[in-house]
């Protein structure tokens, strides 16, 4: 590290940090040829993710959106917010780890239903209906469905003729 105050390329570090908001690390350091002291910081660089919408559009991907979209299909739920953070961490860690840069909106809705079905059935069905904008009672009705034959193969239930 060069030395704000002499340009000497070695420094000693004399004491490592976490930041406040723990998302880099704060090092004191000390130039090796003047002895003066100075700080630096270091911070883990985020490539960003674009979201490819379906018109064609692109845009930064925001999780935000996802957990307001969350807030609204668990409203009078048995879901906490802290729930609904934890699904959004694990969505946006499975795309970075993708080493995709673009991913599709569909991707990330795919994703989102995929969980939200494990936690809350219901909320699972308002954000699909939502999403896959179902246009009549009969899409409802099929995602339904699908939902309950689901739920019957994982109790060992067998649907009556």
């Amino acid at each position: 590290m060069r030395c704000p105050y002499c340009g000497f390329l070695e420094s000693k570090v004399i004491d490592s940090r976490r930041t406040e908001d723990e998302e880099g690390i704060r090092r004191r350091r000390e130039c090796l040829d003047c002895n003066s002291r100075f700080t630096t910081y270091e911070k883990v660089e985020k490539v960003p993710l674009i979201v490819v919408k379906k018109n064609g559009g692109r845009e930064v991907f925001d999780r935000t959106k996802i957990l307001n979209c969350l807030i609204r299909a668990c409203e009078k739920r048995p879901v906490s917010l802290a729930q609904l953070e934890e699904l959004v961490d694990l969505v946006e860690r499975q795309l970075r780890n993708t080493m995709d840069k673009e991913v599709s909106s569909r991707a990330i809705g795919e994703q989102v239903m995929e969980q939200l079905r494990g936690l809350d059935e219901v909320a699972y069905v308002r954000f699909a209906s939502v999403y896959r904008q179902f246009s009549d009672v009969s899409n409802f009705l099929g995602e339904l469905q699908q939902l309950m034959e689901q739920q019957n193969k994982k109790t060992g239930k067998r649907k009556k003729k």
